[in-house]
């Protein structure tokens, strides 16, 4: 597994954690409809792509022709 992977799995399962702590706090009620849902979005699509390496923006932007980086 890839330092890259990696990073996108715990960040995503943060994102997610973060989300799960305020709502079940009470700080945020995640039963209405809010922006927090595509925070979720965000967090879910990272721990996933980490794990398929399937990432719907990385396959948009290589159609788009940005260039892949070096990996550094």
């Amino acid at each position: 597994m890839t330092v890259e992977r990696i990073v996108r799995i715990v960040a995503g399962f943060f994102i997610m954690l973060s989300l799960a702590l305020a709502h079940f706090s009470g700080s945020v009620d995640m039963t209405q409809v809010s922006w927090l849902w595509f925070t979720a979005f965000v967090g879910f699509n990272l721990f996933q792509s980490g794990i398929t390496r399937f990432c719907p923006m990385d396959m948009m932007l290589k159609k788009a022709g940005v260039k892949q980086g070096c990996g550094l």
